[in-house]
C-alpha cells in the first residue's frame, strides 16, 4: 500500500512539473496583449498631452486676440470721437467757406462800386485838368481886367481859389477812390486765398476721415477673422482631446479586461496542472460532435497539413479530457473567448455550408479516437515572441 501511495505521489509530481511550463506559456499571449495595450495607452496619453498643450496655446492666442479686439474697440471709440471732432471741424470749415463766399460776393460788389467811383472821379478830374490847362494862362488876367472894383476882384479871386480847391478835392477823391479800389482788390485776393486754404483743409479732413475709418475697420475685420479661425481650431482641438480621452478610457477598460483575463488564464492553467484527466474511453461523444469538430478544424487549420489538422483536433479533445474545461466537445468549442471562429461567426457559416473537407473529418476521427501528436497541450496559436511552444506544426505553435 505504501509503495502504491509513493508511486502515485511521484506520478503526481511528475505531471505537475510537466504542466508548469504550460501554465506559464498559456499566459504569454495575454501578457503580450497587455504590453501592446499599455504601449497604445502611452501613445494615446502622449497625443492627448500634445493636444491639450496645443489647446492651451490656442486658448492663450484666443485670449490675446480678445485683448487685441478689446483694444481695437477702445481705439474704435477714440476714432469715433476723432471722427466726430473731424466732422465738427468740417462743418466749421464749410460754414467759414460759406461766410467767405458771402464776404467775397460783398467785396466784389464793393469793388465794382469803387471802380465805378474811381472812373467817375477820373472823368471829373480829367475835365478839370483840361479846363485848367486850356484857360490857366489867361484866367488870372481875365479876372483882373474884368473886375469893376476891388470887391469884385476879391470875389472873383475867391472864385478862382474855390475852383482850385475843388480841383484839389477832385484829385483827392480820385486818389481815395483809387486806394479804396486797391484795398478792395487786396481784400478780395486775401479772401480768395483764405477760401482756397479752407477748401484744402476741408479736403484733408475728409481724407483723414476716410483713412481712419478704413484703418480701424481693416484691423477689426482682420482680428475678427483671426478670432473666428482660432475659435474653429479650438473646437477641433477640443474635439480631438475628447476623442483621445474616450479612446484612452476604452484602452484602460481593455487593459483592465486583459489583466482580468490574464489572471483567469493563470488560475485556469494552475488549476489544470493540478487537476485530474479522464481517459478517452470515459468520454461519450454526442451526435453531431464529429461534424462540429471537423468544421472547427476546417476554420482553424483548413489550410494546414493533415498533421496540423490532427493537432488542432487533439487540443479540443485534451480539453474535454481535462477536469478544468467543459467535458463535451460542444462545451469546449463554444466556451467564451476560447476559439475565435466560434465567436466571430466563421464557424456558424462553415456549419451552415458544410465546408469541412474529408481530411478534416479524418483528423476529427483520429482525435476523437484518442490520437494526439501534441501530447497534453490545450492551447495553440500562430507564433509570437515570448512563448516557447512544446510543439510547432505548420503555422501553429502548441503549448
Amino acid at each position: 500500500m505504501e509503495m502504491r501511495w509513493r508511486l502515485a505521489l511521484c506520478l503526481g509530481l511528475v505531471f505537475f512539473c510537466a504542466a508548469m511550463p504550460l501554465s506559464v506559456q498559456a499566459t504569454e499571449e495575454t501578457r503580450r496583449q497587455i504590453e501592446e495595450a499599455e504601449q497604445q495607452k502611452e501613445e494615446t496619453e502622449s497625443r492627448l498631452d500634445e493636444t491639450e498643450e496645443n489647446l492651451k496655446g490656442l486658448n492663450e492666442q484666443h485670449s490675446s486676440l480678445q485683448g487685441t479686439l478689446s483694444t481695437l474697440n477702445t481705439e474704435l471709440t477714440q476714432v469715433s470721437n476723432n471722427l466726430n471732432e473731424l466732422e465738427g471741424q468740417i462743418a466749421e470749415k464749410e460754414e467759414e467757406i460759406e461766410n467767405l463766399e458771402e464776404q467775397i460776393a460783398q467785396v466784389e460788389e464793393e469793388l465794382a462800386e469803387a471802380i465805378a467811383l474811381k472812373d467817375e472821379q477820373y472823368a471829373t478830374m480829367k475835365k478839370q485838368i483840361q479846363f485848367t490847362y486850356e484857360r490857366s494862362s489867361n484866367l488870372y488876367l481875365e479876372v483882373f481886367f474884368s473886375s469893376g472894383s476891388l470887391s469884385d476882384l476879391v470875389n472873383k479871386n475867391e472864385y478862382v481859389e474855390q475852383l482850385s480847391a475843388y480841383q484839389r478835392k477832385v484829385l483827392d477823391e480820385y486818389k481815395a477812390a483809387q486806394a479804396a479800389m486797391e484795398q478792395k482788390q487786396e481784400e478780395l485776393e486775401l479772401a480768395k486765398a483764405e477760401q482756397e486754404e479752407n477748401r484744402e483743409e476741408l479736403a484733408e479732413y475728409k481724407v483723414q476721415v476716410v483713412a481712419e475709418q478704413g484703418r480701424v475697420s481693416g484691423l477689426v475685420s482682420q482680428t475678427s477673422s483671426s478670432l473666428n479661425a482660432t475659435a474653429s481650431q479650438i473646437s477641433e482641438a477640443e474635439a480631438s482631446a475628447l476623442a483621445y480621452e474616450q479612446k484612452l478610457k476604452e484602452q484602460e477598460e481593455n487593459l483592465t479586461a486583459l489583466r482580468a483575463k490574464l489572471a483567469e488564464e493563470i488560475r485556469m492553467a494552475e488549476l489544470a496542472a493540478q487537476s485530474s484527466w479522464r481517459d478517452i474511453s470515459e468520454v461519450s461523444f454526442a451526435e453531431g460532435d464529429r461534424y462540429l469538430l471537423a468544421n472547427l478544424i476546417y476554420c482553424e487549420a483548413g489550410g494546414e497539413s493533415y498533421s496540423g489538422q490532427v493537432a488542432v483536433g487533439a487540443v479540443v479533445i485534451n480539453r474535454v479530457l481535462s477536469a478544468v474545461y467543459p467535458d463535451t466537445v460542444t462545451g469546449v468549442i463554444y466556451q467564451s473567448g476560447q476559439f475565435q471562429p466560434a465567436g466571430s461567426g466563421r464557424l456558424a457559416l462553415a456549419l451552415a455550408e458544410g465546408r469541412a473537407t474529408s481530411s478534416c473529418y479524418q483528423a476529427a476521427d483520429e482525435a476523437m479516437g484518442g490520437a494526439t501528436n501534441v501530447g497534453n497541450c490545450v492551447y495553440f496559436r500562430t507564433p509570437v515572441d515570448g512563448i516557447n511552444p512544446k510543439y510547432r506544426i505548420g503555422g501553429h505553435i502548441f503549448y
